[in-house]
């Protein structure tokens, strides 16, 4: 099944631990029988045979990775092409709440390769989701995280298509890693995904024992920087879209629980709601929604 977006052109362990657990899924697996072949399938299945760096490269991009190539686009990007949802990772040490609301990462002093990661973030039925909170963390050039300010930190929401834009600059490497990048994901009032994006090609993908090749964005030159595409797959029901029928019907509206938090408000870190008669201090800067209420975004409200 397939979602219907429009054209979109345009959290680590510590040095040297090796006594992190893995994630389920590791870089050896491969499609099983009667599995149907997919794109993360079939990264699956190169890295554990060693195949050559032109297979993770681009020949199994996302359909809008075609854009500018001299071939049409898809009609639409394949949400879950046969894995399911995106798999977790472990957060590690170098995450830090409170990060500012903002799409570009490169503040002045910034050094590196730019690099821009755009996508998509969808529900398990391909329904793309708006709103979703996704904050992004990671290394400077030299692979040191930056942990008395926010530099190389921010978050934001996707668009009314799902859609997300990150700028930023390539990851340095540190002991015992690979090159990647941090991200938490959020639907409203669902469970927080926190998991790492990997870059094909790099030599440490083959020892860094965290690199799942699923996570693996398909990155490419451009200019003097890198492009990358990584859709995201929650494990959450999206919302119909226009004109697609409601199964049950929808319940009649209750009152809203009582309280000084109010949606379309822009808030910011340390201010201070009560809710359904709880108090609430925000840990995240953002413009409050429908769906965001304190109590269903850990990742905005701290309960007091």
């Amino acid at each position: 099944m397939t979602p219907t977006p429009p054209d979109h052109s345009g959290p680590v362990p510590g040095p040297g631990s090796p006594t992190e657990p893995a994630p389920g899924p590791g870089p050896g697996s491969v499609p099983g029988p009667g599995r149907p072949i997919s794109r993360k399938n079939l990264l699956k299945a190169a890295v554990a045979a060693g195949a050559a760096l032109p297979l993770l490269t681009g020949t199994v991009a996302l359909a809008r990775d075609s854009a500018g190539r001299g071939r049409s686009l898809a009609p639409t990007p394949t949400c879950d092409d046969g894995d399911g949802p995106t798999h977790d990772q472990i957060e590690g040490p170098y995450f830090k709440p409170d990060s500012p609301l903002r799409t570009d990462l490169v503040t002045p002093g910034t050094t590196g390769t730019p690099l821009t990661v755009s996508g998509y973030v969808f529900g398990r039925d391909c329904v793309p989701l708006p709103g979703v909170l996704l904050d992004f963390w990671q290394a400077d050039d030299a692979g040191a995280y930056d942990m008395a300010g926010y530099t190389l930190r921010g978050h934001q929401f996707t668009d009314a298509t799902g859609a997300y834009s990150l700028s930023t600059i390539v990851p340095g490497l540190y002991p015992g890693r690979t090159r990647h990048i941090h991200v938490k994901a959020q639907a409203p009032g669902q469970p927080v995904l926190t998991t790492q994006l990997y870059f094909p090609g790099e030599p440490r993908n083959a020892t860094d024992s965290l690199f799942d090749a699923t996570l693996l964005m398909n990155v490419r030159g451009a200019g003097g920087g890198q492009e990358g595409t990584f859709d995201f797959v929650l494990d959450v029901e999206g919302t119909p879209g226009p004109g697609d029928p409601t199964d049950p019907p929808t319940d009649p509206p209750t009152d809203p629980p009582g309280g000084t938090w109010a949606p379309g408000h822009a808030y910011g870190a340390g201010d201070r709601v009560t809710y359904d008669g709880v108090a609430y201090r925000c840990v995240q800067a953002h413009t409050s929604m429908t769906g965001w209420e304190p109590p269903n975004v850990p990742a905005l409200w701290a309960r007091e």
